[in-house]
């Protein structure tokens, strides 16, 4: 877990837009599954909530909020439905020194800006004596977006999600200029995250540490195989838990859920392929004094990933966006970054 003193977001000022892949951005549509009712203001959900008993510390609940895991993945589980919890995770952000470009509730969908942990620059002299005059020239070079995703469940409870992406700025080849590159989730964050977004929801912070601590890291299977003469994704494990670990790693990994059929067991997504995408730069200090040059980015395509189970087992297979097989090569690719997720 991370120390509370290693995140600092609110601190970070404005920066200008970070020029990403179309792969990270968000699509403004319609959607078809529009849940009913209206949110709650935070102030009245407060007021509302009953009070938290003490638990032992190897409890995995409390109250009405537990967390739940499969490997590196982690959610929570609240039984509360969604419409209760909208306004409060959007001010948990917002508390938390983000500014929100997307928040779509009739998708369940909520996306944060790309912002700086500034905790992570080093507090040198250098930078305690020239730091109050010229701050914007210090920077870690990283940037992180957080996407928050709800699911509604059948007993009427709430599924929540947090996904971490994150961004580093590098020098090109010809070393005259820097580009925006992706690199690793950070599960740390991700799991720091949900903590602090159970304390948000009514736990204390002894019990979301040890609700944290005790989530079991159960690790189903998760492997690659060939159905009729294409590549999918093979989990051992049921559609209720398939269905969530794919909908997180879709949106951990370079995809852009545009819509979702959950009946239908469809996820509708944008994909780059990584080592096809070529980010436009946001010009560093270099970049700023010399005039750095900006790449084109692959443009995404849009495809259906499938998740079909039998019993405790469940296939992923991609179609494209007309939901015929897509071509082995780029089913293979998918299902090769879904399944590193999934490890």
């Amino acid at each position: 877990m991370l120390e509370e003193d290693r995140i600092d977001y609110r601190s970070a000022r404005p920066a200008a837009t970070l020029e990403v892949p179309p792969d990270l951005t968000q699509l403004q549509r319609d959607s078809r599954f529009v849940a009913p009712g209206a949110a709650v203001t935070a102030a009245g959900f407060q007021a509302a909530q009953p009070g938290v008993a003490a638990v032992p510390t190897a409890a995995v609940q409390v109250g009405d909020v537990r967390i739940e895991r499969a490997g590196d993945q982690r959610w929570l589980v609240v039984n509360r439905p969604p419409e209760q919890l909208w306004s409060p995770i959007r001010d948990f952000w917002q508390e938390n020194g983000f500014f929100l470009t997307l928040d779509q509730q009739q998708l369940g969908l909520m996306e944060t800006d790309w912002a700086e942990n500034r905790a992570l620059i080093p507090q040198d002299i250098i930078r305690a004596t020239l730091g109050r005059l010229f701050d914007t020239l210090y920077s870690t070079g990283e940037r992180d977006r957080f996407r928050t995703r709800l699911e509604r469940r059948a007993d009427g409870g709430t599924e929540i999600f947090i996904s971490h992406r994150g961004m580093i700025e590098l020098f090109n080849e010809r070393r005259d200029g820097t580009l925006w590159q992706p690199r690793p989730t950070n599960h740390e964050l991700e799991a720091e995250f949900l903590r602090r977004l159970m304390v948000q929801l009514g736990v204390t912070q002894e019990q979301s540490q040890a609700l944290l601590a005790a989530a079991t890291p159960a690790q189903p299977l998760a492997r690659i195989a060939t159905v009729n003469n294409l590549p999918v994704l093979q989990l051992d494990e049921g559609f209720d838990r398939a269905w969530r670990r794919v909908g997180l790693a879709l949106d951990r990994t370079g995809f852009t859920v545009e819509d979702r059929d959950r009946a239908q067991g469809l996820y509708f997504v944008r994909f780059v392929a990584p080592d096809a995408t070529v980010q436009r730069a946001e010009p560093g200090f270099l970049g700023r004094i010399f005039g750095g040059a900006r790449a084109e980015a692959a443009a995404p395509e849009r495809y259906r990933i499938v998740v079909r189970s039998t019993d405790n087992r469940s296939t992923v297979s991609v179609l494209d966006h007309a939901g015929q097989p897509a071509p082995a090569a780029v089913a293979q690719r998918i299902v090769q970054v879904l399944a590193e997720d999934l490890r």
